[in-house]
């Protein structure tokens, strides 16, 4: 996507810096974007100023300032965005200070709790709502909120491509959960409870107290798992207020923070700092460093690679796996570590967290508050060593993310061995096959199968094309007589994601998948299966006449969809490794400005 970069680079005018961020002049009234909406002596610009006297609007509060679009993901059926309502008039509140125009659009909401079959499928959806919605309005600058899983990634992923100004407000983690006397992480601790549940542990009342304190108020998981994963790693790149990522969603310093955002758009704005500015390949990587040391969810490898696409950038599992080996863990986070994201936010956040990563990082890119992150980032402190560690005593050497290739994973896979038992990482077992998550829930208990602690469950059809939309089943429950005998964990190997709350020795994203004819369509039950975690190996131990037995007789399953989304998304959708974008949104090309004359 050079094209598009090069084009952004003849914005730039005398005294300005591009890639830099560096001092930039600021534009005058006429040359703002919206001015073509507004400002000339044609029919439409008539009919525009005419409309917007309809808003109830006089002209001196639009006319010569620059339009800001806050885009809002806020609906009555995510929790996580819950507050964005409240929120967007904190941002409105900022823009208007700083004498910018505050329009809110409303977006499509992706709930990871309630979506189905899963708001994965519809990533793809959200950004390039927001990508159109960017260029066909007479939008100056955007805000964009959101915070849910697939919400950061859509709506970076859309921005990049539109390339104007723009700040992302996170929607912050919930308070921590609370359950007698122990504190609860979303998402993890419902794992773990649901399996002493199976395991005959505890009872119905238990769960019943447990599903009133698991999840205690508005705000995304509070554990690093996918959300707090996502919206770290935005902060990393830069796209965010500093310290925006871990404030609690109901503290308020959130609507401080909301506020300062919408203050800041409008310089930005007048300034033409546009998100290409930002999102460099430097950027990228700091936030694949980031994710690592963080022990972040393995979503963030495919949705990095998705926005580094969109940004014209070619990251890749090999940069994961690079980064990864030189990346320790600092954060003390559960799934794989002890705390959640309050203490995180009271330890330093991310400005103080990103300090003692400064030695992995590009300290002289911008961000959308600085001109360099060093200076975003000086005289950050950290205030608890064991929530965010040294580099001296870190949670773990490497990053808690790994990538593996093999005859099983010719396109890579992934795994997050660092929430995983240690023991497993080294591991040969037969492989017990399940060819679809209903199949698989209806038999994971039938004594016929013969599971052992030593199996390798492996499920398929759940991947881009065959879930659809990749769903995060890759946590594949262990059998309940296996739970009763104290086994909490074992090698399970699918084409699916998992949620990044989860936790266990799971094989994610193997590419290709099996829907499209990879090799994980050719394991039968009882085949060998090696995972080696330090060399980075995954391995079906059958030999290459006889897979290519098997291949000859594979025939590809039909196709789901017969118009509709769906349809679209199954003719386009890429593969894990390529971050699951649709073709036509990830490749290069113009895109014209619309004539509002």
């Amino acid at each position: 996507m050079t094209e598009r970069h090069d084009r952004n680079e003849q914005h730039e005018r005398p005294g300005q810096h591009g890639r830099s961020g560096g001092p930039r002049a600021r534009r005058a009234p006429e040359e703002l974007r919206s001015h073509q909406w507004y400002g000339t002596d044609g029919l439409r610009s008539f009919s525009h100023r005419a409309r917007t006297r309809q808003l109830g609007y006089l002209p001196e509060e639009h006319l010569g300032k620059p339009v800001i679009a806050i885009l809002n993901t806020w609906s009555d059926i995510n929790p996580c965005h819950q507050h964005l309502r409240e929120r967007a008039e904190a941002v409105r509140r900022g823009v208007w200070q700083a004498g910018g125009f505050p329009l809110e659009f409303p977006v499509s909401t992706l709930s990871e709790t309630f979506q189905k079959p899963t708001p994965m499928l519809y990533r793809n959806l959200l950004s390039l709502e927001t990508e159109e919605l960017l260029r066909s309005y007479p939008v100056d600058g955007a805000v964009l909120m959101g915070g849910c899983d697939k919400t950061t990634p859509a709506l970076l992923m859309g921005a990049a491509s539109a390339d104007l100004p723009t700040v992302f407000v996170p929607a912050g983690p919930m308070l921590r959960g609370h359950w007698r006397g122990e504190t609860l992480g979303s998402g993890t601790d419902m794992w773990k409870y649901w399996d002493d549940k199976r395991a005959g542990l505890i009872g119905d009342c238990e769960m019943a107290e447990l599903e009133c304190g698991l999840a205690r108020s508005p705000g995304h998981c509070m554990t690093m798992g996918t959300a707090s994963t996502m919206t770290g790693a935005a902060e990393a790149l830069g796209v965010t207020m500093p310290g925006a990522s871990s404030i609690p969603a109901v503290d308020s310093g959130h609507s401080r923070m909301a506020a300062a955002a919408g203050r800041r758009i409008v310089e930005m704005a007048w300034t033409d700092r546009r998100l290409s500015t930002v999102l460099t390949r430097e950027a990228y990587e700091d936030a694949v460093a980031a994710v690592c040391a963080l022990g972040g969810s393995t979503n963030a490898v495919i949705h990095l690679i998705a926005m580094a696409g969109r940004s014209g950038i070619g990251l890749t599992l090999d940069d994961f796996d690079r980064i990864a080996r030189t990346t320790p863990v600092l954060a003390n986070l559960r799934p794989g570590g002890k705390y959640l994201m309050e203490d995180f936010h009271y330890a330093g956040g991310m400005p103080g967290f990103l300090s003692r990563l400064r030695d992995h990082l590009h300290l002289e890119r911008p961000t959308v508050a600085h001109d360099t992150l060093r200076e975003q980032i000086a005289g950050a402190l950290v205030h608890d060593d064991d929530v965010i560690r040294t580099a001296g005593d870190p949670l773990a050497a490497e990053g808690g993310v790994a990538v593996l290739r093999g005859n099983l994973a010719p396109d890579g896979a992934v795994i997050k061995h660092i929430a995983a038992e240690q023991h497993l990482m080294k591991h040969t077992g037969p492989a017990v096959v399940f060819d679809d998550y209903r199949t698989m829930q209806a038999t994971i208990n039938d004594p016929d199968l013969g599971i052992t602690a030593e199996s390798v469950l492996v499920l398929r059809g759940s991947g881009p094309l065959g879930g659809p939309g990749m769903p995060e089943y890759g946590m594949l429950p262990i059998p309940d007589h296996l739970l009763k005998q104290g086994v909490r964990d074992m090698v399970r190997l699918s084409d699916a994601r998992m949620s990044g709350t989860s936790y266990g020795a799971c094989v994610l994203h193997i590419a290709p998948e099996s829907h499209v004819g990879g090799p994980l369509a050719l394991v039968e039950t009882g085949d060998l299966i090696t995972l080696d975690v330090a060399a980075r190996t995954l391995r079906l131990e059958v030999d290459d006449a006889e897979l290519e037995r098997r291949r000859a007789a594979w025939r590809p399953p039909g196709r789901r969809y017969g118009r509709g989304y769906g349809a679209l998304y199954e003719e386009h959708i890429t593969q894990a490794d390529t971050g699951c974008d649709f073709a036509f949104l990830a490749r290069p090309g113009e895109v014209p400005e619309p004539y509002a004359g």
